[in-house]
């Protein structure tokens, strides 16, 4: 699994796409710095991060699925 930062939990990361079910949301995390972006693919992996400008947005479906395995 990739590390990620401590503030993505798989808790954060269900409540996320739980509220994309209801809108058109697509959220993601960078796990650099553990903002959270919208309009991230599902299955994004190394976007750059308007936070902090680093390559670490992954979409939330990405991140979940890497967690359970």
């Amino acid at each position: 699994m990739r590390q990620r930062h401590r503030s993505i939990t798989i808790a954060r990361l269900v409540r996320a796409l739980e509220r994309a079910a209801r809108t058109t949301e697509d959220p993601g995390f960078c796990v650099i710095c553990g903002a959270e972006v919208g309009g991230v693919e599902p299955d994004a992996e190394g976007d750059r991060c308007e936070q902090c400008g680093e390559r670490g947005v992954y979409g939330a479906e990405q991140l979940l699925i890497e967690a359970s395995e």
